[in-house]
């Protein structure tokens, strides 16, 4: 899918004591290894740990809290509506509170999968539903760390051989930035160098598009 914009962000718009109140919250948390794909958190292997961690390693809290998601949603209605995407969508994912310690990462991936979810029960809210959008918030200033950098790859803008263009995204370096994007637009993190990078992930679900 092409499209005209990739990102929208909303530089600083949440306040720093909602910022500092998400950490403290999130550090409160026992902290679990980052998984990715086929994986499954609580049937590790020595060898899984392994394997995931050249592809993707950081540490992260799930929080599922309604203060959190009634200071993000506005923006993920209005990042739909002024970005032109008017993508149908009504569920959040847990939210996915991430710390990025010394030379921690996350290599090139989409947050979508190859099919809409199969929970236990049909009636379960997320069930047949998708990844349709996914929120980043910054809640540590660029400042306090080195690296860490996110990045896009549009590579959709070259169709016709494996030129990447890769973006990195500036506007999410103020404390309380927040970037949207469509949840199979590819992306990374960056190693982080230098002190601590938290962040605040969410992912917006639909039913498959039509």
């Amino acid at each position: 899918m092409n499209l005209y914009n990739y990102y929208w962000y909303f530089e600083s718009a949440l306040t720093p004591r909602f910022c500092d109140d998400v950490i403290k919250y999130g550090l409160s948390h026992s902290e679990s290894l980052g998984v990715i794909g086929q994986y499954d958190s609580k049937k590790l292997t020595s060898k899984d740990i392994k394997d995931i961690k050249k592809k993707r390693n950081s540490d992260l809290v799930w929080l599922t809290d309604n203060w959190i998601y009634k200071e993000l949603h506005p923006y993920i209605h209005i990042a739909n509506k002024n970005a032109g995407w008017n993508f149908q969508w009504d569920r959040t994912e847990a939210c996915q509170f991430t710390k990025y310690k010394l030379n921690q990462f996350y290599d090139w991936h989409c947050d979508s999968w190859d099919r809409p979810y199969q929970r236990d029960s049909v009636n379960h809210p997320e069930h047949g539903k998708i990844r349709k959008l996914s929120m980043t918030c910054q809640l540590t200033d660029g400042s306090e760390y080195e690296g860490g950098e996110l990045e896009f790859d549009f590579r959709n803008y070259y169709p016709s051989n494996n030129e990447k263009k890769i973006i990195k995204c500036k506007e999410i370096l103020p404390k309380g930035s927040i970037i949207v994007f469509p949840s199979f637009v590819w992306h990374r993190v960056k190693p982080v160098t230098k002190g601590v990078r938290y962040s605040l992930v969410t992912w917006n679900l639909g039913y498959p598009f039509k």
